[in-house]
């Protein structure tokens, strides 16, 4: 909500707020990539995800309290900080699952934790609009939902022992590499897999040869180089990239279109933008959870690539039949109704891109700079989108840029559709449905393959 509080709140036209999304989504492009290694090499995966969640709370509060016209330099300085430390968030989180879980338990398990993430999302953004209905206009009080969370995400996450997480399965170093007739994909070095048994940390060797043997005989992370070899992630990171520079601004515009003079109803509704897409992405991702395991990722992969130029035909055909009038209730109603759309969307990418990411990785030791490489390329999609989508709305409408935007986004459709391979083994589907089968036998207590919290 904060291009909305920024634009409506603190008088920041749309460029000004296209510039410090775009300063705070190049940090992150040029941070997740190494946050993502450091998470691969450091065992201190919990003190490290604790840090970043309150610093950048700390920093949300920050912009809160000191956003004003006089002071646009600041600003921009603080979303740089904030956008690096908001960086080493996600590859953390999905570093301590997989060093739960496992690679073979990922699929669930990230399902789990993004129903969780977009049910949290949706009560602390609807609390927030809540509170900024009955504040209006002076709606900066919103934010105090921001540290609240930060404490109970600070609490339970530190319930978790480091002993529970397990750091080679973490970084996506005991998947067992194998050629199968029924996967299209085949990970890098799969021909040579003796001879790219891999060390017991991940190393700093950046070059394309081979790491220097481990004197244990144990196995060894790739170099970062020979991940980047992999053509397959090359592609991925494309479409992760023009995905997020296609739907990136949807929302903001969505929000901006119905809070921009409609005075604090425009706050709540914006809000509500928020709230009902945070909703759909719960059902999303328990979708994702429940059938990518079973008939894989493209399809599913697929409709969430798809549903976004088709949302942004519908809100511009809204926008024309709203014309230059005000804005009826009914209409509002409608373009609200929309975000069920974005809710599907972004749903499915979120928790896919994940699990193809982790697809990809298995047996290089290398999951977390891979997640960061993914992760850094939708930060820069997101980043570019941002900026041009609020340079299109303000010159040459909003109309305009939801037409551009739906043009754009069929591309990394397209893409996925004609080149990308399915990534999940046949292996990996067929332990993933058995472990299913046993929980369904065992109850909720057969199956775990995770720690308990104590």
């Amino acid at each position: 909500m904060q291009s909305a509080f920024l634009i409506v709140g603190k008088g920041y036209s749309e460029k000004q707020v296209g510039v410090l999304f775009f300063v705070f989504g190049m940090s992150q492009f040029l941070f997740q990539a190494p946050a993502g290694y450091l998470y691969d090499y450091t065992e201190q995966k919990l003190l490290w995800l604790s840090a970043a969640g309150v610093l950048t709370t700390m920093l949300t509060m920050t912009t809160a309290i000191f956003a004003s016209d006089d002071n646009f330099i600041l600003m921009v300085l603080i979303k740089f900080i904030q956008g690096g430390v908001t960086s080493f968030i996600p590859p953390g989180l999905n570093s301590i699952t997989q060093g739960i879980v496992g690679s073979v338990g990922m699929t669930s398990q990230v399902s789990v934790n993004e129903m969780m993430n977009h049910l949290g999302t949706a009560i602390l953004v609807l609390s927030g609009s809540v509170v900024a209905y009955f504040l209006y206009p002076d709606i900066g009080g919103l934010f105090i939902v921001s540290p609240i969370a930060c404490v109970l995400f600070v609490f339970f996450l530190n319930r978790i022992k480091p002993g529970d997480i397990d750091n080679d399965a973490a970084r996506g170093l005991k998947k067992e590499i194998e050629n199968e007739e029924n996967s299209s994909y085949v990970p890098p070095g799969v021909d040579n897999a003796e001879d790219t048994k891999k060390g017991d940390k991940p190393s700093f060797v950046f070059g394309f040869g081979e790491s220097s043997e481990n004197s244990s005989g144990g196995p060894k992370a790739d170099s970062p180089l020979q991940v980047l070899r992999d053509p397959i992630l090359l592609l991925f990171i494309a479409i992760c990239f023009l995905f997020h520079t296609s739907n990136g601004t949807v929302l903001p515009l969505v929000m901006q279109t119905l809070a921009i003079g409609n005075g604090a109803a425009g706050i709540l509704m914006s809000g509500l933008c928020i709230t009902i897409a945070q909703v759909v992405m719960v059902f999303a991702a328990k979708t994702c959870g429940t059938y990518s395991g079973i008939y894989g990722r493209k399809w599913l992969f697929l409709i969430g690539l798809g549903i976004v130029p088709i949302r942004c035909a519908i809100l511009a055909g809204l926008l024309t039949l709203k014309g230059d009038g005000e804005a009826s209730l009914w209409w509002q109603i409608v373009t609200l109704s929309t975000q069920i759309l974005d809710g599907v969307g972004a749903g499915i990418f979120g928790t896919m891109y994940i699990l193809v990411t982790s697809d990809i990785s298995g047996g290089t030791g290398r999951f977390g700079l891979t997640l960061g490489l993914t992760t850094a390329a939708m930060s820069i999609g997101g980043t570019v989108s941002g900026y041009i989508g609020q340079a299109f709305a303000e010159d040459y409408g909003y109309l305009a840029a939801f037409w551009i935007l739906c043009v754009m986004s069929t591309v990394p459709a397209l893409l996925y559709f004609f080149f990308m391979p399915e990534t999940l083994m046949q292996s990996d589907k067929q332990a993933i449905i058995e472990e299913a089968e046993e929980g369904e036998v065992g109850g909720d207590d057969k199956g775990k393959n995770y720690v308990e919290l104590t």
